[in-house]
């Protein structure tokens, strides 16, 4: 394969496949915490489960939270469909942020449980987007 060849695959990266790409991540993120959880919760008992659902669905809603803000860039850069109010978005990214950060502090304060499940839960996130991309890039690359 040559150069030529990735460049050109590349350039067929849709706004479609960066959809489905967050979405499985997501749902990959879900299942994971839905698998998880109980073996936290017979390990480390039941507040380090719950850090790790808080983690979860902080970093699951970062994931949402970025799918917004780039398809609303991305709408705006190709100029085909109507484009969403950027001040919106960007005050609804710093409003979860916001909210992100009250939710850590709380959990922390009022939960007694491990913070490696929080820093799990946080991290889930994080590992489902590059399984994802690995994945992607396996169906592009073969």
């Amino acid at each position: 394969m040559g150069e030529g060849d990735f460049v050109r695959t590349l350039e067929s990266f849709s706004d479609a496949d960066f959809k489905r790409t967050i979405w499985s991540a997501m749902r990959l993120l879900v299942v994971i915490t839905v698998v998880a959880a109980p073996v936290v919760w017979w390990k480390m008992g039941w507040q380090s489960a719950v850090l790790l659902l808080v983690g979860s669905l902080i970093s699951g809603s970062g994931l949402f939270e970025w799918l917004r803000l780039m398809t609303a860039v991305m709408v705006r850069m190709d100029g085909g469909g109507k484009a969403k109010p950027m001040g919106l978005i960007l005050f609804g990214f710093f409003l979860r942020l916001g909210l992100t950060v009250v939710l850590l502090y709380v959990s922390l304060k009022i939960l007694n449980g491990s913070v490696y499940a929080l820093a799990a839960g946080l991290a889930l996130g994080v590992f489902a987007l590059t399984v994802e991309g690995l994945r992607l890039m396996k169906a592009w690359t073969v």
